[in-house]
């Protein structure tokens, strides 16, 4: 004899009907979550995206200490590659595709800005050894600009890719086109500053 409907044991693949909320206790419930909520960061209840990102520029400046330059493509890959991972099984955990609190992503992606804002003027210069305060600010002002209005590439990403890979990839696009428009804004202050004042050859 089969149990009634109400004394049947529920199907163990039947999804939770209420996914956890991004708080602190689902932050520490596993370093993934941990890692894919910014430490914390995408817990800000005002703009999450852009309290991850100051995140990711203050572990920027300290990482630069320590870290060799050589390495840092390397550690972009390994966190690119990492955060698909991480960002996928937290919005999995949330039940939603892009949660506002995973942003592992927008750390990722400051650092990319920044490092090529760095290799760009050590190509240009031959000398910089860090990246001028004003030059980190425009790079984290356009990455978060290009990330919140996700017009052009970065919107196609972010409604045409899913998963964690999507999550990762529209954040690195909007660093991509950040960079750009910031080596754009560096070349022409070069060209009105060499046709200003003429071409300086050091004594």
């Amino acid at each position: 004899m089969n149990p009634a409907p109400s004394e049947r044991p529920p199907a163990a693949h039947t999804p939770a009907l209420h996914p956890p909320r991004a708080d602190w206790r689902f932050l520490l419930s596993s370093p993934w979550h941990f890692v894919a909520l910014g430490f914390g960061s995408g817990l800000s209840p005002i703009a999450p995206g852009t309290a991850g990102s100051l995140v990711g520029w203050g572990s920027w400046l300290l990482l630069q200490r320590v870290l060799p330059q050589p390495w840092w493509p390397a550690l972009l890959l390994v966190a690119f590659a990492g955060g698909i991972w991480v960002c996928e099984r937290a919005a999995h955990a949330l039940g939603l595709h892009d949660p506002s609190p995973v942003v592992w992503d927008e750390i990722v992606a400051i650092w990319l800005v920044l490092w090529i804002t760095q290799a760009g003027l050590h190509a240009l210069t031959g000398h910089v050894e860090a990246v001028p305060w004003p030059l980190q600010f425009a790079g984290f002002a356009l990455f978060r600009l290009f990330d919140a209005i996700k017009r052009g590439p970065v919107g196609w990403v972010d409604r045409k890719v899913g998963g964690g890979f999507g999550i990762m990839l529209d954040d690195i696009v909007a660093a991509v086109l950040a960079a750009l428009c910031l080596g754009l804004g560096i070349m022409g202050w070069a060209f009105i500053d060499l046709w200003q004042h003429g071409l300086r050859i050091p004594t």
